[in-house]
């Protein structure tokens, strides 16, 4: 595990500080919970578009040569 420096304003840092006590956690884990996260999240993303990909270039669909895409046909009930 790496350490880091960040810098924060005081008033900031004194709210988090008393959020992080209410939770009975550290600054320091509500940063390195939330740092994960997003990492995670971009995980999850960049796998949700490879999978987008990989359907898009086995997709049999057709959807002919007269298509052409009509906003509001799109949008008829």
């Amino acid at each position: 595990m790496k350490n880091i420096t960040l810098s924060v304003d005081d008033k900031d840092l004194e709210a988090v500080r008393i959020y992080a006590a209410e939770r009975q956690t550290t600054v320091n884990a509500l940063v390195r919970d939330y740092l994960g996260q997003l990492a995670r999240q971009r995980t999850q993303a960049q796998a949700a578009m490879a999978r987008l990909r990989r359907l898009s270039l086995t997709s049999q669909a057709q959807l002919g040569p007269d298509y052409k895409f009509d906003r509001d046909s799109s949008h008829e009930r």
